[in-house]
């Protein structure tokens, strides 16, 4: 999981430095492609299909745009100044999975922009911390949400993070908000996705047709970060940092 951790990571940095205006998610698409099976590993996320009733996931990573929160779909959007960009890669080498993702501005943004980007990002390293060997999920989640709740924004509660491993979501959930003390008991050897969405408005969600996308439901702008991490007996290790 440390080498699929390290492709993820090198893909997203690669992917990160095209962002610019004029640019289109298809080719931030083809682009992560291209990385991903040039370390010899192969996209968790094309064809990937979590229930036989949904249409396989048709794209290397997701690509998800201001209010997109989630599982946006590559395609010919063209990117523009200002644009908030949320970035997921997953990538599987040797039958094991890294899943991250990280969310920044094209080109120039405002300070209201950035202060959510702050939030996110801060949450995530928050939520790594809490998670001890001995601990349990809600001091994860709790951690999160404690962080979240000291701003007016919204903290998306309706999708979470996950297990990985040999599967890109396993059991348990990591849901962004809980109680500490509470939920499954976290043990050396355990590998999770952490990974909160907040919202600069209300938290609640919606579903686009495209089957994938999940957009804020009042059109606020979204940002997403993402780690894979493993409990070990000497702490927590972040497997997918470059």
């Amino acid at each position: 999981m440390r080498e699929a951790g390290r492709v993820v990571a090198l893909t997203i940095r690669r992917v990160i430095a095209a962002l610019e205006p004029g640019v289109t998610t298809d080719e931030l698409d083809r682009l992560a492609r291209k990385e991903i099976k040039s370390h010899g590993a192969k996209p968790s996320f094309l064809g990937y299909a979590p229930h036989p009733d949904i249409e396989p996931f048709p794209a290397t990573i997701c690509v998800s745009i201001n209010e997109e929160i989630v599982h946006g779909i590559p395609g010919s959007r063209v990117l523009k100044d200002g644009d908030l960009v949320s970035v997921d890669v997953g990538a599987v080498v040797d039958g094991f999975h890294g899943d991250s993702a990280v969310t920044e501005i094209v080109g120039n943004g405002t300070d209201e922009k950035r202060a959510l980007l702050d939030t996110t990002r801060r949450a995530l390293e928050l939520g790594i911390e809490a998670a001890t060997p001995g601990g349990r999920i809600g001091d994860i989640s709790a951690a999160i949400e404690a962080h979240v709740e000291k701003s007016d924004y919204g903290l998306v509660i309706e999708y979470t993070g996950h297990g990985i491993g040999r599967r890109l979501h396993e059991p348990p959930s990591v849901p962004n908000h809980g109680k500490f003390g509470q939920g499954h008991l976290l043990r050396p050897g355990m590998t999770l996705a952490i990974e909160p969405m907040v919202n600069m408005g209300g938290w609640k969600t919606k579903p686009l047709n495209d089957g994938w996308t999940v957009v804020t439901a009042d059109g606020s702008i979204s940002a997403h970060f993402e780690h894979t991490i493993a409990i070990t007996e000497i702490g927590t290790q972040i497997l997918t940092s470059a």
